[in-house]
């Protein structure tokens, strides 16, 4: 059924549970709905039919005359057929359109349409057989009828849910003015907006249909580049000689990402290129009626009708303009949203199939970036495009209309315009540079920060922050420096835009004045020629915005280019439809590489697995395991043999990678919920007992990476999920690494083994244990990429061959006997469910039932809560189910808030507070603030005295008909304009040092005060959000915030200096003014309520799909192995379309915004124009024409006031998020100067607890109380106990992740709370349980301060047993790790961990025991070298296998945060208490 309902958007399952049952509101899947539900009546009457008939037959009663009742149901019956038909042609028109409706769209309705059919005959045939009343027809309409009430309910329940978009439904003139959105700028005013508030996306905007065109023109520019290469490939052997003559050859073709865009969205360009063209004729009519107007006052005899008339045209003409160029930009920025979206989720799907070295060259932060911030470029330059054509047309009008005005002399104010060109032109070019170096630099940035947020804990535990920190300074150094360069260069362009318009003015005014001593200038020559001018600024001011936006999206347009022309996995290299009978995995001679430029990994390999087989793949690290695995999934690059695979896959791979979302998604992974198999899942992979004490059960919401599991918990999810999946072939990378010794066995046994779960299906098992060897079918062993043996257990024993000699160093004598019956401990009657709580992490919620903490207090903690220790097995305790009182029951239907880890990024209400401007202002200094509010002050004075001169020698044309002293007119007037323009480039300057001050200032703030958050802050915050950060917000304080003061600023004083003009010159205006600002300022608050919090909204809800996104790239071969490629490519469209929701309405709100404001600028026109008209007698042209020439500019200004001061305000959200995350707690100081340890401190490592006690966060239950115990100097201590006792608590105690809540920590006799944080961490060591590398030289990882020696190093490397690795590397100590040390294997990694605390060499070692991810031979090289090495030191180890602390000087066991047992362990077994147990569990007692 499901095949028949289609897959993808427009498809549905047919039966989901968990919208049918487990819910409080059922409904049916629309499949049901389409498919069973509607031919229910259709079935039954088609059964009940040839008895009925015959029946009928044989009871004929003579028949009924037709009365208007059985005319009636025949109209009836015919309207119901025709509505099926319709309906079957519906879908037929869907299909011929690109949408491919499901099957059942087609079936459904031609089985329901000929059913009516059928019904309508057969009212007629009971009519002639004399039926009166039908019983089969009475029960089939009923029928109809029931079945019709659910999707019936369904619709409602949609269009109660859905929030239509007004557009589709409002009247022409609603549309016309955009009153359709006055009801949400009105809602938004009185209420803060929320996400249910916004409307639903019309069907062509969704990301579906948006990125579905999208990619069809793409990969119809990749088909053609295939056909081009394909043809020009016959002639690669034309000789030597023809190619000197034909000269080089030409370059290959790569597909254009432009010409797809062009293909999908042209359409959209052409429609809105049609009205920039009518409004750009329109500017030009205004000019005309101004000369009229000033012709009609210049003579007192025409009759006033005429001044009315050209008053109403103005105001008229404005208003169209004002029209049109409205629906102008709401195109154009729609398709700017559009462009966005199309280029996201291209970005998205080219991510999911991206080969494995393409993925190692860039980053997860630059493959994100692509999506953030090059995508957002090309969102910017849509409102630009059309100033390619439309910026030339305009110049050419107004110097067409300038030459009729002033005759030849234009030509002089030309020439000047087109030699600024190639100065601005240069200026660009060298802008370009800066643009493509200032975002490598960003994107080294956000990698490097990236990577920080990842490794944090490390960096703490280290000691490490300011090594990376100096390098995040030292880059972020750079980029300020071209970001300066880059600002003092844009004063230059922004000196010559500002002056351009008015030297050519001056210009053409002095030439034509000096030509001829006939040529008059008088006011309606001036001021039309004025006006003009100013049309011919607006094109001329634009270009070098145009221009810049231009460079920067063809340099995004290259990056993007680039990514998707990247190599894709072959989905070919693994045969998945046939294979030899009776083998689930077949390869024969296959050779696998990571990379092209790589040698291969794995070679020459021959391996057959018949079906339902269980196969382990051994060998020491780093011989090809993962990699065998990842080459059954297509995941290496096949450089010969063939790989066949039959079935559908499930992967566990050796790092979990569990989503941000509840246990209980994770488990499912996108299957729909079968609560029986789901429980047997839980139950097999020993889940059951970790729900207990996650605080909302399988509700729990996982953070990040999984950051509030422990390491086996969320290698226990990844195994569920697989479990569930219930695939044919199951991948399993170590699964039974991450997890305790017993834990182990439980899943061994239930899941993977002959008896568990899984048997019967293919099984391929990478494991380091060798106790479920002999359970088996048959063993890979592989080294150095090849396969060395094969064959089943007893066998390669005999051999005597690699195999058996593994066997027997890594299974010793005493041991022996225990590999088949180690286990028996265990079979008794043992509470399996205390043995499998050693395997879990509470989540320190500490809230036992005699607490008085309401369940809405353990909401909110949980909210906020995360396990501080991301990796340790276990910490803070188990958490007794609560049971509630009636009043608390209430709240605990919201099952999913309680396991909420993160907190919702909260989206802030209200107006920006002054105090954030202040933070700014003083960001920048308070000094030049100042400063460059003066300046435009003056620069305002400047241009008004201009024009003021300007029109007074204009009256100088009436009085006579000559012009005397004109050098001096033209001197002053020349003297005044280029002021103007000084001031305005002071200004400039000094906004772009301030700038770049602010931008300084705060990232310092933003960036030290991260460093130095507390572990909690990064376990409780998505490092998405920090990151969002320190790329967007720091963005907007880098580039964009300076530039939109500057322009509030200019259309401010432009603003105000128009008003004063038109004020002095007709006094009568003042009385306008009052309601037009009335107008104006409702306007402006209604706009800015609604506009802020849709631009919060939308800021909000752009976290999440970088999340998504980065959490998908890093977890691309999971999802890919399950297929659930589009599921994903669906879950990044909603994200996308939740963002879209919100930038719409935003859009459309700028529109509304400018018809408000419009309109009381075109009130501005008509009144000044009025007022001219009624007091002509008083006015001279000069006069009228200077403020009637201002006027027609106000409308421009006051529409780019409001906008700059919204633009302002939700740009300034940027400064306020960088504020508060600057302003976050922080951790200790790292150094005390007045108490700083004496040199050489801890000489010996004594360690004494003194009745310590410790609790996660104020508020919470201790997580360890009392603790009073004293380890000697050079002891080797092994701390166990069950999960939550408090063992990692008291290692990250130890070093301060956790602060005292009483009590002390003395290390030979100094108390650590009274050091410097770095002061105490430098001096001891840790092997954390998760290997952490960074990105950048084996040097730096090991020592990124350099402040040892090559030779010591090298040492190091020698003990570490890395030495060979390394100097087998041609780049030695110099080897690039890439990101997360990917490019080593686990146990590589955890081997330059044992490195770095060689070198370290502290008397103080704490081991969190990471030998799970190891295997046996690394693992005994870890113990040797820690033996050997730090025999002098003090050793703590929180031990998961027992066997490596049975030699120990003395074991502490912990239990429920108090020393339970403290001796060696000889005594402590012959106590026979915890440890006793514990060690016979293990087979060790």
């Amino acid at each position: 059924m499901d095949a028949l309902c289609g897959s993808g958007e427009l498809g549905s399952k047919f039966w989901d549970s968990n919208l049918s049952v487990h819910t409080e509101n059922p409904d049916l899947t629309p499949c049901f709905q389409n498919s069973l539900l509607a031919w229910v009546p259709c079935i039954y009457l088609w059964v009940a039919l040839p008895c009925y008939l015959l029946y009928l037959r044989h009871h004929c009663r003579g028949y009924i005359i037709l009365s208007h009742l059985s005319k009636l149901k025949m109209v009836l019956g015919v309207l119901l057929w025709c509505v099926s038909w319709a309906d079957l042609f519906y879908s037929f028109h869907g299909l011929v359109h690109g949408r491919a409706p499901a099957p059942v769209f087609f079936v459904t309705p031609l089985v329901v349409g000929v059913t009516m059919l059928l019904a309508t005959l057969l009212i007629q045939y009971e009519r002639l057989q004399g039926v009166q009343s039908s019983g089969v027809l009475i029960i089939f309409w009923f029928l109809c009828v029931v079945c019709a009430i659910v999707p019936f309910r369904s619709k409602i329940l949609l269009a109660k849910a859905e929030n239509p978009y007004p557009e589709t439904s409002a009247g022409f003139l609603s549309r016309l003015f955009f009153w359709w959105f006055t009801k949400m700028a009105i809602y938004g005013y009185r209420h803060p907006l929320e996400e249910k508030d916004l409307w639903s996306l019309k069907e062509e905007d969704r990301s579906q249909m948006v990125v579905q065109q999208l990619l069809e023109a793409w990969r119809k520019q990749e088909k053609q580049t295939a056909r081009h290469k394909a043809s020009a490939a016959p002639g690669k052997n034309a000789s030597g000689e023809d190619e000197v003559l034909l000269g080089a050859r030409p370059r290959p073709r790569k597909p254009s990402f432009l010409k797809a865009l062009l293909a999908t969205f042209g359409s959209s360009f052409l429609i809105s290129a049609c009205f920039k063209l009518i409004q750009d004729l329109l500017s030009f009519i205004n000019p005309q009626l101004l000369s009229i107007l000033i012709r009609f006052i210049s003579n007192p005899m025409a009759p006033s009708w005429w001044g009315f008339l050209v008053a109403g045209l103005m105001f008229l003409c404005s208003m169209m303009q004002s029209l049109i160029l409205q629906h102008y930009y709401h195109y154009i920025f729609v398709t700017g949203v559009k462009f966005r979206t199309g280029i996201m989720g291209v970005i998205y799907r080219k991510a999911l199939v991206i080969t494995n070295s393409v993925k190692r060259a860039s980053t997860v932060g630059e493959i994100v970036n692509l999506m953030s911030v090059d995508a957002q470029r090309f969102m910017d330059l849509a409102p630009f495009l059309n100033l390619l054509w439309s910026a030339p047309l305009q110049i050419i009008l107004a110097i067409y209309f300038l030459w009729q005005n002033l005759g030849p002399s234009v030509l002089a104010g030309v020439a000047f315009m087109v030699l600024l060109i190639p100065l601005n032109g240069a200026v660009a070019v060298k802008m370009r540079a800066f643009q493509v170096k200032q975002m490598k630099l960003k994107d080294s940035r956000i990698k490097l920060m990236s990577e920080i947020l990842n490794g944090i804990k490390v960096l703490k535990l280290y000691a490490w922050e300011p090594s990376f920190l100096k390098q995040v300074e030292g880059i972020r150094q750079g980029e300020l420096q071209l970001l300066r360069t880059a600002a003092y260069l844009h004063t230059t362009t922004t000196f010559t835009w500002m002056c351009s318009p008015f030297l050519v003015t001056l210009i053409t005014l002095w030439v034509y004045v000096y030509v001829d001593p006939n040529n008059v200038l008088d006011a309606e020559k001036a001021f039309v020629s004025v006006s003009l001018f100013n049309i011919l600024r607006l094109p001329l001011n634009m270009l070098p915005q145009l221009i810049s936006n231009l460079t920067q999206a063809s340099v995004s347009l290259k990056r993007i280019q680039q990514f998707l022309s990247q190599e894709e996995l072959d989905p070919q290299s693994v045969e998945r439809k046939t294979i030899s009978p009776g083998y689930a995995i077949t390869i024969h001679s296959g050779t696998f590489t990571w990379a092209q430029d790589l040698p291969p990994t794995l070679h020459s390999l021959d391996i057959q697995v018949p079906k339902g087989a269980l196969v382990a793949v051994v060998g020491p690290v780093g011989c090809g395991k993962s990699s065998l695995v990842s080459a059954l999934l297509g995941e290496m690059e096949k450089l010969e043999g063939k790989v066949h695979m039959k079935g559908s896959v499930a992967y566990v791979p050796q790092q979990a990678w569990i989503q941000n979302c509840t246990l209980q998604e994770n488990v499912l992974f996108g299957k729909a919920l079968n609560p029986k198999r789901y429980q047997q899942t839980l139950e097999a992979c020993a889940l059951l007992a970790d729900l207990e004490m996650l605080p909302g059960g399988d509700q729990t919401e996982i953070g990040e990476k999984g950051i509030n599991l422990s390491g086996g918990q969320r290698q226990r999810v990844s195994l569920a999920r697989a479990v569930y999946s219930d695939a044919d072939i199951f991948l399993l990378d170590d699964p039974l690494s991450a997890v305790d010794s017993h834990v182990a066995k439980h899943i061994f046994d239930h899941v993977i083994g002959p008896e568990g779960v899984l048997a019967g299906k293919t099984r391929v098992l990478v494991t380091h244990g060798i106790s479920f060897l002999p359970q088996t079918d048959f063993i890979i062993v592989l080294a150095d990429g090849q396969v060395s043996e094969m064959g089943p257990y007893p066998a390669l024993l005999q051999r005597n061959g690699s195999f058996a000699n593994f066997l027997c160093n890594y299974a010793p004598d005493e041991d022996q006997g225990h590999l088949e019956d180690s286990w028996t401990a265990l079979e008794g009657a043992e509470d399996k469910e205390a043995l499998l709580i050693e395997d879990t992490l509470s989540n320190h919620t500490d809230l036992t039932d005699n607490d008085p903490v309401t369940y809405v207090v353990q909401k909110q903690f949980m909210r906020q809560l995360s396990a501080l220790s991301s990796d340790g097995e276990g910490q803070g305790r188990p958490v007794p189910r609560r049971h509630l009182g009636p009043s608390e029951k209430v709240q605990v239907t919201e099952a999913k808030a309680d396991g909420a880890l993160t907190q919702e990024e909260k989206a802030a209400i209200g107006t920006v507070e002054l105090s954030v401007f202040w933070d700014y202002a003083k960001a920048v200094g308070l000094c030049t603030t100042l400063a460059i509010c003066l300046l435009y002050v003056g620069q305002s004075a400047a241009a008004i005295g201009a024009n003021v001169w300007l029109s007074a020698w204009t009256n100088d044309a009436m009085a006579d008909s000559r012009q005397n002293n004109t050098s001096l007119r033209l001197g002053v007037y020349a003297a005044l304009g280029i002021l103007q323009g000084f001031l305005v480039m002071l200004a400039a300057m000094a906004m772009a040092a301030g700038g770049i001050q602010a931008a300084r200032v705060l990232h310092q703030a933003l960036l030290h005060n991260k460093i130095r958050s507390p572990q909690s802050f990064f376990d409780t915050t998505p490092s998405g959000r920090i990151l969002n950060c320190f790329s967007k917000d720091i963005y907007v304080v880098d580039e964009v915030l300076a530039p939109v003061i500057l322009m509030l600023l200019n259309s401010f004083f432009n603003a105000i200096s128009t008003l004063v003009v038109i004020m002095a010159s007709t006094p009568l205006f003042t009385v306008v003014i009052l309601p037009l600002a009335v107008l104006y300022t409702l306007v402006q608050r209604f706009y800015a309520a609604t506009s802020r919090q849709l631009k919060r909204l939308e800021s909000v809800s752009r976290s999440p799909i970088y999340s998504h996104f980065s959490e998908t790239v890093t977890g691309a071969s999971v999802i890919r192995a399950y297929n659930r490629s589009r599921d994903f490519e669906i879950i990044s469209d909603t994200k996308v379309d939740a963002n879209q929701r919100s930038c719409y309405p935003y859009i459309i709100s700028n529109r509304w915004l400018s018809i408000g404001v419009e309109f009381v600028g075109n009130c501005v026109v008509l009144f000044a124009a009025l007022f001219a008209v009624i007091g002509r007698s008083s006015l001279n042209p000069g006069l009228v024409g200077l403020s009637v020439s201002y006027s027609l500019q106000v409308t421009f200004a006051l529409n780019w006031m409001i906008r700059m001061m919204s633009d302002l305000e939700s740009n300034i959200v940027a400064v306020e998020r960088v504020k508060e995350y600057s302003k976050t707690e922080t951790e200790a100081p790292w150094v005390v100067e007045g108490s700083r340890p004496p040199e050489g401190w801890p000489p010996r490592g004594e360690v004494e607890f003194r009745n310590y006690s410790v609790r996660y966060r104020p508020g919470l239950d201790l997580v360890l109380r009392d603790l009073s115990l004293h380890v000697h100097g050079g002891e080797k201590v092994g701390i166990v106990g069950r999960t939550g006792a408090g063992k990692s608590s008291m290692t990250l105690c130890l070093f301060r992740i956790l602060e005292a809540a009483k009590g002390e920590i003395r290390i030979d006799g100094l108390n650590v709370a009274d050091i410097g944080l770095h002061d105490l961490r430098s001096q001891l060591t840790i092997i954390p349980q998760d290997p952490i590398l960074f990105s950048g030289t084996l040097r730096m990882n090991l020592d990124p301060f350099g402040s040892y020696s090559e030779e010591d190093i090298w040492w190091a490397l020698e003990l570490s047993h890395l030495h060979t690795f390394v100097s087998s590397q041609p780049a030695g100590l110099d080897f690039q790790c890439s990101e997360g040390g990917e490019n080593l294997s686990v146990g590589q990694r955890q081997l330059v961990c044992l490195a770095r605390a060689l070198l370290r060499k502290s008397r103080i070692l704490v081991l969190d025991e990471a030998t799970a991810a190891i295997d046996l031979e690394t693992d005994n090289l870890i113990q040797a070298t820690i033996r050997t090495q730090f025999d002098t030191c003090t050793v703590l180890t929180i031990a998961h296998r027992l066997n490596t602390i049975m030699d120990y000087t003395r074991v502490l066991v912990l239990d429920k945060g108090v020393v339970a047992e403290f001796d060696s362990p000889a005594n402590l077994i012959a106590a026979r208490g915890i440890f006793y147990g514990m060690a016979r569990d293990a087979g060790l007692a």
